[in-house]
């Protein structure tokens, strides 16, 4: 009798275990789960951590929030900052906040914070500005990519001197034939836009190229310590985008990417979510989103 109502509580047990509800699963790029602590650790060998994120997910605000501070954690405090959220010409007012000069409403103003900023990206400033770290604006402003979008490339040659100091240096390399930028030109061409395809694929480029300068820029200047960079998933996934230009301005630099997707069933990598990212992290579809 006892060995019965053993068995029945350890199914009972099982049961409630395996229909807990999980929010999300970390995967190496075999598609072998491992922990938090596990990815983090093998992070900090890198120059620049990519996290790239579904800009409205809650999850992903929560695990960049964590990773920052382990990262900031096992490096002592030698990391770095930056965002495609922050556009360059935004760098004069987030410097200011970070000292301490202006407060967060001027920030959010001047340096058109996006909408979700408060619940989402002031905690990783606000972190930033704890431990003294720089946060770099690495983005190129909006109004410039929108230009690309409707002209093409090459109405950025007609900008003054100081507004091409805000980008990449011109003329930028637009590598038509990375996945992702097929992808998006396959995708705007469907969308009725085929003649204006290759325009936004460099509008895209200009961001990623741009973003990926000051990136390079920032790891030169600050030797030794480890950044880490919030930006779209599309931005960074397998290696491409921002990082391939990461590693055109500057060949040397080690960065790790990861890439966060949704599924239904968080339990195994789907063959779609595979690729070239040293992590990737699976979020449940069902999440509810932040805005």
């Amino acid at each position: 009798m006892k060995q019965l109502l053993l068995s029945v509580i350890l199914i009972i047990s099982s049961f409630t275990v395996n229909a807990q509800l999980k929010a999300y699963q970390i995967f190496d790029k075999e598609g072998k789960e491992v922990t938090f602590e596990e990815m983090s650790s093998q992070l900090e060998s890198y120059d620049v951590v990519f996290f790239g994120e579904l800009h409205n997910n809650p999850i992903a605000h929560w695990l960049q929030f964590e990773l920052s501070k382990s990262l900031a954690k096992a490096k002592d405090n030698q990391v770095i900052f930056g965002a495609e959220m922050f556009e360059k010409d935004n760098q004069l007012v987030l410097d200011e906040y970070l000292k301490g000069l202006v407060k967060e409403a001027v920030l959010i103003k001047d340096g058109k914070a996006w909408d979700n900023y408060k619940t989402d990206y002031a905690p990783l400033v606000d972190f930033a500005k704890e431990i003294k770290a720089p946060f770099f604006a690495t983005n190129v402003p909006r109004r410039y990519a929108s230009l690309v979008a409707k002209h093409g490339l090459d109405t950025l040659k007609t900008l003054d001197k100081k507004a091409k100091k805000l980008m990449a240096p011109l003329p930028i390399e637009v590598p038509y034939e990375l996945p992702s930028y097929k992808e998006m030109e396959q995708m705007m061409a469907g969308h009725g836009m085929k003649g204006r395809a290759k325009n936004f694929v460099a509008a895209q480029a200009i961001k990623d190229a741009t973003m990926g300068q000051s990136i390079a820029k920032a790891v030169k200047k600050n030797k030794g310590k480890l950044m880490i960079h919030f930006n779209g998933n599309f931005h960074s996934k397998d290696h491409e985008g921002t990082v391939w230009y990461v590693n055109q301005y500057n060949k040397k630099a080690k960065c790790g990417v990861i890439s966060f997707v949704q599924q239904e069933d968080v339990s195994k990598l789907a063959d779609e979510n595979k690729g070239k990212n040293e992590f990737i992290i699976v979020c449940n579809a069902n999440m509810t989103k932040t805005f």
